[in-house]
């Protein structure tokens, strides 16, 4: 009986004395943590100032397997948009798109006169090329219209859109399918 009480006191001691090494060892390490002085944060990658200076814009053009509209992601340098970001995504738009899949829906030879906005409308004006001898059918004509729309709607202060032929609003299509005679909103 005497040797159990004596296992059992020896046990307990020992219990004792590794818990207290261990909180010791704790104690110790959290201190030393504490204490170290971080001089300097060194990133895994160093980010360029050219990636800082990248956004990701997204254009609107037609895929030609499904005679759909899409968007079409792109990184470009931010300081190219804080002059005239209108005018940026509308000639990327005239330009085309870098997929194979995709089509640009904008007539060759268009040029954007000039993009303003007035209460959140956005007037576009293009040159005439834009509807020059343009006998592309209704559907078409929308797929257009809805390619700058998209484009240019992802823009938060941009809700409807305003077309307009070397300043005439109320022009449109030679064949009569669309006519610039409201605005255009995102559908």
């Amino acid at each position: 009986m005497k040797n159990k009480k004596l296992i059992m006191y020896v046990s307990i001691i020992l219990i004792v004395a590794i818990l207290i090494g261990v909180g010791y060892f704790i104690y110790n390490n959290i201190k030393n943590k504490n204490n170290e002085i971080i001089s300097e944060y060194t990133p895994q990658e160093e980010i360029t100032e050219e990636q800082l200076r990248q956004t990701i814009i997204t254009l609107y053009f037609l895929d030609i397997e499904n005679y759909k509209l899409v968007p079409e992601p792109r990184k470009i340098d931010s300081k190219e948009l804080i002059k005239d970001p209108y005018k940026v995504l509308i000639n990327l738009l005239i330009e085309g798109p870098k997929n194979e899949k995709l089509i640009k829906l904008i007539p060759e030879g268009t040029n954007l006169i000039s993009a303003e906005i007035k209460d959140n409308i956005l007037f576009l004006n293009f040159s005439k090329e834009f509807i020059n001898e343009q006998n592309l059918g209704k559907e078409q004509e929308e797929l257009i219209l809805k390619s700058i729309v998209n484009t240019v709607t992802e823009l938060t202060e941009i809700n409807k859109v305003a077309f307009l032929i070397e300043g005439e609003q109320d022009k449109g299509f030679p064949d009569n399918g669309v006519i610039f005679d409201k605005l255009f909103i995102r559908e």
